[in-house]
């Protein structure tokens, strides 16, 4: 017997925060839940009414307990590059922010997991929001289901055309249980059918949570933000070394299960003068060896917000060879959407300066 109602209620529940057991769980029919689950992640469907495959009664039930709606999309950028940046207005009037970044084939969507951040990066322009809230399940899967249908073509060959990162506003490790099972939603073989291998997840490095996430049945790739490679650097950039140090974050790191030829990504953003001296490159060098990994070098996208600025191309340029000359397989991160505020937080950052000043104006 469904516990859905056909009476009308003075709220319904977000669709996109079920997993398809609890969705069978309120059904009662695990293949009622299953075709809706595929109604709405692969037929794009946003409205009951037109899954004609359900019963009329079970379709009018639905549509008065469950919202099937994304939510509204309050403003959004474009890029001269493609890269598109999207403010996502959630329920209670929080803002989130998505990216996509195409790139034939290999599309990304870059996603949030909270409304600000908690760790205080001083490089970050999100930590200067300081932390607001914990982004739901549904939230993080409806950023993904938002800028798919925005931007992917919806041909059955073409609509999986995307990867998934975690590195948005936020510390999805801070946010683990939500995190989690909005993976397990976006992995389902009757929803979006994502693989993990196609899903990366980005971290400070958050130890407890890391040796958690290493028990789950379900990984998804893992990027590691360690800008700082000396402890006197990376206590001064991410306060959260002082909590847990490179030293106890490699020896997590070396206990991750990784697949043959699988490797950490470790996220390296170069500050000029700060973070993209010889010395942090050779102590960059013998993590990267220690774990094993790849490296991520990420010449900063300056704001006159932040106190940084980006090294000059030859900097960066000796940096990365550093690396290479001790065998690290090391990569300059391509700077995308930078005529839209490109760097991570910034835009609703900027978003919320505006109002801000608007409101001045009318006192």
């Amino acid at each position: 017997m469904t516990s859905l109602t056909a009476e009308p209620t003075t709220s319904q529940e977000f669709f996109f925060e079920l997993t398809r057991k609890q969705l069978t769980e309120r059904l009662d029919r695990n293949f009622r839940a299953t075709q809706i689950y595929e109604a709405v992640y692969q037929q794009w469907r946003d409205d009951f009414g037109s899954i004609t495959s359900l019963p009329k009664t079970l379709r009018t039930a639905l549509g008065r307990s469950l919202d099937i709606r994304l939510p509204e999309i309050h403003r959004s950028f474009d890029s001269d590059d493609g890269t598109k940046r999207y403010l996502m207005r959630l329920a209670d009037g929080e803002l989130a922010e998505t990216v996509f970044i195409p790139d034939g084939d290999r599309n990304t969507i870059c996603v949030s997991s909270q409304v600000g951040c908690a760790l205080a990066c001083t490089f970050c322009l999100t930590a200067q929001l300081g932390f607001v809230r914990h982004l739901t399940a549904g939230e993080i899967v409806a950023q993904v289901v938002m800028a798919q249908r925005a931007n992917i073509d919806p041909a059955p060959d073409s609509r999986d055309h995307f990867n998934v990162v975690l590195m948005g506003m936020g510390e999805p490790l801070h946010n683990y249980e939500n995190v989690m099972k909005a993976l397990g939603i976006l992995h389902d073989e009757s929803g979006l059918g994502m693989s993990m291998s196609r899903i990366t997840l980005s971290t400070a490095g958050l130890i407890p949570e890391l040796d958690r996430l290493t028990r789950e049945p379900l990984l998804p790739k893992l990027a590691i933000s360690l800008t700082g490679a000396t402890r006197a650097k990376r206590d001064q950039l991410m306060p959260i070394n002082r909590t847990y140090s490179i030293p106890q974050l490699v020896s997590t790191l070396r206990r991750f299960p990784l697949k043959p030829r699988q490797r950490i990504t470790l996220e390296y953003v170069l500050l000029a003068g700060v973070t993209d001296t010889d010395k942090e490159a050779l102590a960059l060098a013998g993590i990267a060896l220690s774990i094993p990994a790849k490296v991520n070098l990420i010449p900063l996208n300056e704001s006159p917000d932040l106190d940084f600025k980006r090294p000059s191309e030859n900097s960066i340029l000796r940096f990365q060879r550093i690396l290479r000359e001790k065998n690290v397989d090391a990569f300059v991160r391509k700077s995308r959407g930078t005529d839209i505020s490109a760097a991570c937080g910034q835009l609703k950052q900027n978003e919320l300066t505006k109002e801000i000043d608007l409101e001045a104006l009318k006192r």
